[in-house]
């Protein structure tokens, strides 16, 4: 049963009028990787292609479902996605885009597939930064298996990349509950986790339950706020994110809990999120 909840592409993952442009995409996690390569472009990483983003092209970033992005990619450019398109005429977005038009992708072709929210410790040294992966279901290896589609070629130059993205080991992706168990045990500082001058056990917090979000088949932008979120270590419900985190991190063991715990008003996505980047509410 778990696994047909993920097989499918619906709300965000849903490409929905689009869906015709996935009739030719390569089959399963290496093939579609490189097609979402082509058509995205990190908003933070473009300086590394020699690309100068205007605002026009930094606010796609703010964009939250599969059929707004496909929209605005086939709106500049009729071309199969299989075309990859040149560096500066990309789809800008980060991770979590790069993440969730692969979930789409990949559930379109029947493979489930979910969007895993947490830190990736392969950036900067002694960091754990704000990141987001894919994780499909390997029947081969019967688990779950991580995926960076954000990494291609040039990235994995860029940041030294010494594992392969199609099979990210657990300990250079922390799940959001990993990371706060992590922590709340005193095996890391939670300092060392966040994102540019935002570290700290509340951002842990907030990613949790991101995380949570994302497993309902939510997969909201990673400067969304909503509900439990705070912005202040003191301010954070211990209990109930101890909880959570423990969920999510063995979410199929703890499926049905899982389920009935996102029902919680102070946790589940509500109908307007605050955007923090823009700093004003915007419909969910």
């Amino acid at each position: 049963m778990t696994l047909d909840f993920y097989r499918r592409p619906i709300d965000f993952s849903d490409p929905d009028g689009h869906a015709h442009l996935f009739a030719d995409l390569p089959p399963g996690p290496e093939g579609t990787a490189k097609v979402v390569q082509g058509l995205l472009m990190h908003q933070h990483v473009a300086p590394a292609y020699g690309v100068s983003l205007s605002a026009e092209q930094h606010a796609e970033a703010h964009i939250r479902p599969v059929a707004g992005m496909l929209a605005s990619i086939v709106a500049h450019d009729p071309q199969p996605l299989t075309r990859p398109r040149p560096a500066k005429e990309r789809q800008v977005g980060v991770c979590r885009h790069f993440t969730l038009l692969q979930v789409s992708m990949l559930r379109g072709q029947g493979l489930p597939a979910r969007a895993r929210c947490g830190f990736g410790a392969y950036f900067e040294a002694g960091k754990f930064l704000d990141h987001w992966v894919t994780e499909y279901w390997n029947e081969k290896k019967g688990r779950w298996t991580m995926v960076d589609a954000q990494m291609d070629p040039r990235q994995r130059d860029l940041f030294r990349l010494a594992f392969d993205p199609l099979d990210v080991p657990r300990d250079q992706f922390l799940v959001a509950g990993e990371a706060w168990a992590l922590c709340r045990q005193g095996g890391a500082d939670p300092r060392a986790f966040g994102i540019l001058d935002m570290h700290g056990l509340w951002f842990i917090a907030g990613n949790v339950i991101r995380d949570l979000a994302a497993l309902n088949n939510r997969e909201m932008l990673p400067w969304d706020g909503w509900g439990a979120m705070v912005m202040d270590d003191s301010k954070i419900d211990l209990e109930l994110i101890d909880r959570i985190a423990a969920l999510t991190r063995e979410p199929d063991a703890h499926f049905d809990v899982l389920r009935a715990a996102y029902r919680d008003p102070r946790l589940a996505v509500p109908a307007t999120v605050f955007n923090h980047v823009l700093n004003c509410p915007e419909a969910a």
